[in-house]
């Protein structure tokens, strides 16, 4: 009788970023398979919505927490946590179909010297429009992936060897397209099998970062122009030229259907870049000063083409990629991300806070009150939290065990909690007194409020734009304190310095800014503040 060969296990790493909504069917996904040796790694990558939360439900997962640091830092942190002998990376807002990880397995096992296996995928409009993308194979994977692209174009439909992941790891300098830069390092020096099957379903929708065009066009050009100086034989070049001119059809393409060009300007805008794209790229890949290459295209482009790259936001719109700003891009007037950097890794405030809170995460105990959600009650309070409750204005708001305006409360319990967490909350409470003495009021005897509030800021353009009432400065608090907390101790801290600042404004991301430029602290620009407030005990 022949000897039964142990199943393989499969790793499959889940990077999630803010992404709880979808995070559930995600997982999901994956308990559904016909593979039955699978493990379940979900990298939660700085998130502040309740990410932990979905995945403490799954017993099955296990849940790995670091702050932000970019999806390409995520999926390698997942490697580094996983066991198995294949690994595949699903995206939390994407899902696998029940046989994904049986048939990668199965072309794996059937082709040992295979670095990975890649099927097909289904696309997912933001309406429910469903179609099968498909990526025909290429008889030399790596001039295909130079030539056509990133033709696999969905990671979860890609099954990896454990052993090759040993010697390749995603880049973390990269903002985007790093599985395309993977794909290209790994076939050019190993073997890889491509097959027809459906294997994993792609979700379109508007926060994704392939929804930004322009950025993704820069990024796949920088990705391509980083393997032209490795390119030698006349089959290798052909293909890297034919891959320049087709990512810059595809993403103008995508970009001219989505605007309204005039097919002048357009057609003046794809001469430039078929001829001038590939030095561009290049350039930019070695040197990543954007803000030499964006004036030599507004010095060499004629008028119509200008206009036609303004049309498509390829110029006028300023954004370095992470990692690669440079002292000239903060001549421009429009910042890199009006989210506060949440897409270049994560709002740059999320240092401090976070900080503050681990510092004083002791206080975080017994009742604890939370604004908006209870994530941070979770990740600083852990096991010395008996009782977690969340004040939310919004009565839809699932998690609200309270709903109102904390500064006109009468609802909530005199001297109840134990702690009060209210994060970057305070400035868009107009009766911000009022809300300060709701906090003392149901605080109990020896009770902490732990607060953070904006001092050089942008203002949110969306949900939170028309309430953005006030910054704060340590001085300010240090007057509201001895006004409305006579009788309770408290210490303030100020963070930030001018490049942090600056940096802030401008909407960069926390990973591009060093620790030892966020430690640094003059008083002079302050970015957030911090306060620590103990109700005095009754027999103190």
């Amino acid at each position: 009788m022949p000897a039964v060969l142990p199943i393989p296990l499969v790793s499959v790493i889940i990077p999630c970023y803010n992404y709880s909504h979808f995070l559930a069917e995600a997982i999901d996904s994956v308990l559904r398979q016909t593979h039955l040796a699978t493990e379940i790694v979900v990298v939660d990558d700085g998130s502040v919505d309740d990410t932990r939360a979905v995945a403490a439900r799954y017993p099955r997962v296990r849940y790995i927490y670091q702050h932000n640091q970019g999806l390409a830092a995520a999926r390698n942190t997942g490697i580094e946590n996983s066991t198995g002998t294949y690994i595949t990376f699903l995206d939390a807002d994407d899902w696998l179909f029940p046989d994904a990880l049986a048939v990668n397995v199965q072309y794996l096992e059937q082709s040992q010297p295979a670095a990975f296996s890649a099927g097909w995928h289904t696309a997912v409009e933001a309406n429910g429009f469903r179609r099968e993308v498909m990526n025909s194979a290429s008889p030399n994977a790596y001039l295909g992936l130079l030539a056509r692209g990133n033709y696999i174009a969905m990671i979860a439909a890609v099954m990896f060897r454990r052993a090759i992941l040993a010697d390749f790891r995603f880049d973390t300098s990269l903002a985007n397209c790093e599985d395309y830069d993977l794909f290209l390092r790994i076939a050019r020096h190993h073997p890889v099998v491509q097959h027809q099957t459906p294997l994993a379903a792609y979700r379109f929708h508007d926060s994704a970062m392939s929804a930004h065009i322009p950025s993704m066009l820069v990024g796949a050009l920088a990705v391509l122009g980083r393997h032209r100086p490795l390119l030698h034989t006349p089959d290798e070049l052909a293909a890297y030229h034919q891959g320049v001119s087709y990512w810059t059809w595809y993403y103008c393409q995508r970009l001219w259907q989505e605007s309204k060009v005039t097919p002048s300007a357009f057609a003046a805008t794809m001469a430039f870049f078929l001829k001038r794209a590939p030095a561009a790229a290049y350039y930019y890949s070695l040197t990543g000063t954007k803000v030499m290459m964006k004036k030599a295209i507004k010095r060499l482009l004629p008028r119509t083409a200008l206009k036609g790259l303004n049309q498509l936001g390829l110029i006028g719109y300023p954004i370095p990629q992470p990692g690669h700003v440079t002292t000239g891009d903060f001549s421009q007037t429009t910042p890199f991300s009006t989210i506060f950097g949440y897409d270049r890794g994560g709002p740059i405030d999320r240092y401090y806070i976070e900080n503050f809170l681990q510092q004083e995460s002791a206080s975080i105990h017994g009742r604890v009150l939370e604004i908006g959600d209870n994530a941070y009650t979770k990740q600083f309070g852990a096991s010395r939290v008996i009782q977690s409750d969340v004040l939310h204005i919004d009565p839809i708001n699932a998690q609200a065990t309270f709903v109102g305006d904390l500064s006109n409360a009468p609802h909530l319990p005199d001297a109840a909690f134990d702690c009060i967490i209210l994060t970057q909350t305070l400035h868009l409470i107009y009766d911000f007194k009022g809300a300060l003495m709701t906090c003392y009021r149901i605080l109990k005897p020896g009770g902490t409020l732990l607060l953070t509030v904006p001092g050089i800021t942008p203002i949110d353009k969306g949900e939170w734009k028309e309430t953005w009432y006030w910054s704060f400065t340590d001085k300010a608090l240090s007057r509201l304190m001895t006004e409305l907390y006579t009788e309770a101790m408290f210490e303030i801290q100020s963070f930030g310095n001018v490049g942090v600042a600056a940096a802030y404004l401008y909407g960069m991301g926390l990973p591009e800014i060093s620790r030892d430029k966020l430690d640094y602290y003059d008083p002079q620009f302050q970015v957030i503040n911090t306060l620590k407030a103990v109700k005095q005990p009754v027999n103190a």
